[in-house]
């Protein structure tokens, strides 16, 4: 499952390098990555992944990019990672969506394109 949050300036490049990351870095069982097991991924886009709650109780979502700018990257991605080999599902872009998964193993990545 990718959850995917798209900010201010993101662009081609960024959908570049994650797609190639998520579909090369060697994750999943024996360290063998998605692309060369052909995995399936779960593309959905999560606009709070963004959310900033360093002040108050209610998160910011200044930091998201607006639907008009996201909505593209995140079919895009969705495209780049076919071009991998890998099978794509997508969810709906904006919708209320009840999602669920079933994280076989310890590890969760973040994977930023920015750099550090």
């Amino acid at each position: 499952m990718v959850l995917a949050g798209v900010t201010h300036g993101d662009g081609p490049a960024e959908v570049a390098f994650l797609a190639r990351k998520i579909a090369q870095l060697r994750i999943l069982r024996e360290e063998r990555s998605a692309e060369e097991l052909g995995a399936p991924v779960l593309l959905i886009s999560q606009f709070t992944l963004y959310a900033d709650t360093r002040k108050g109780r209610r998160p910011s979502w200044n930091g998201a990019a607006p639907g008009l700018v996201a909505e593209p990257l995140v079919a895009e991605l969705g495209r780049a990672l076919s071009a991998y080999g890998l099978p794509v599902h997508e969810g709906v872009f904006g919708a209320d969506m009840a999602v669920s998964f079933t994280n076989d193993g310890p590890v969760t990545v973040l994977l930023d394109s920015a750099a550090p």
